[in-house]
């Protein structure tokens, strides 16, 4: 029963024991452990102060990045753009261009055609009158031959000369 209830000596003492222990560690040891967990506490602070500073840092770095990366994307689109409208405006000189040169070269072709046209005209009419007067001398010379078809032939032309 006597740890149950102790005596009083044994009470003052551990009282004065405990006093003095306190005592002690107040005079000596208090300060530097609360300093050292000051100490602790202040770089514990610090510590999450620049953690919410580089995350904001990093928020503030991904909406920078967003942008540029947004700002990439319309340069893009504004440069296929671009590239397209040129290419659709070369297609259309092209094909502009070949129309040009193909209508020219029908026209060239259409000169050349009508020329040679003339210049085959100009041939058989040539011919023409080549083989009309080698048939007309033909003609005349076998009915001239005898001297009664020529003193016809005469007194015809001078009738129709006479008519008209």
């Amino acid at each position: 029963m006597e740890l149950i209830t102790p005596d009083l000596g044994l009470v003052v003492w551990m009282t004065i024991s405990f006093s003095l222990v306190l005592f002690i560690l107040t005079k000596f040891a208090w300060k530097p452990i609360v300093q050292t967990l000051k100490i602790r506490e202040e770089a514990i602070s610090e510590a999450l102060k620049s953690a919410d500073l580089a995350k904001e840092e990093m928020s503030k770095l991904k909406a920078d990045n967003e942008k540029l990366l947004e700002a990439a994307r319309l340069e893009r689109d504004k440069i296929l753009k671009e590239a397209i409208a040129a290419g659709n405006k070369l297609k259309d000189e092209a094909k502009e261009d070949s129309q040009r040169i193909g209508k020219k070269m029908i026209e060239d072709a259409r000169v050349t055609i009508q020329n040679e046209k003339k210049t085959a005209m100009e041939d058989v009419k040539k011919q023409l009158s080549q083989f009309s007067m080698e048939i007309a001398e033909k003609i005349l010379r076998r009915e001239l031959e005898n001297k009664k078809a020529q003193q016809k032939l005469v007194n015809e032309y001078i009738k129709d000369m006479k008519v008209n």
